[in-house]
């Protein structure tokens, strides 16, 4: 058996309205939750601008944590010419490669490619 419910609809459009509020509350506190974790970062506009433009990801985060190409490839336990070829784009870097910098760059592989 259907049970109906009758409303008028400027109510059913004030409980959409709210339904969209909840949802982004919700959403607030998961973002907010993720950054408290650690589990996101905040990335200055300067650097997402820069990302955004299409600028190599490596340089951006090596730039962004402070790392010389030098450092970071120690960090990686790569060459520092590989670093160097990856942001200028004369090589793209084995899966393996990218994993490494993304790892000591503390950022997701899918954030380098």
């Amino acid at each position: 058996m259907n049970q109906m419910i009758t409303i008028p609809k400027a109510e059913y459009q004030s409980l959409l309205a709210a339904a969209e509020s909840l949802s982004d509350i919700i959403a607030f506190d998961r973002a907010t939750a993720a950054l408290a974790s650690g589990e996101d970062e905040l990335i200055p506009a300067e650097f997402a601008d820069r990302l955004i433009a299409g600028e190599s990801p490596v340089q951006v985060y090596r730039e962004l944590r402070g790392l010389t190409q030098a450092a970071l490839a120690q960090q990686a336990g790569i060459n520092r010419v590989t670093v160097a070829e990856i942001e200028t784009g004369r090589k793209q870097g084995s899966i393996a490669t990218i994993s490494k910098l993304a790892k000591a760059l503390d950022v997701l592989v899918d954030d380098l490619i």
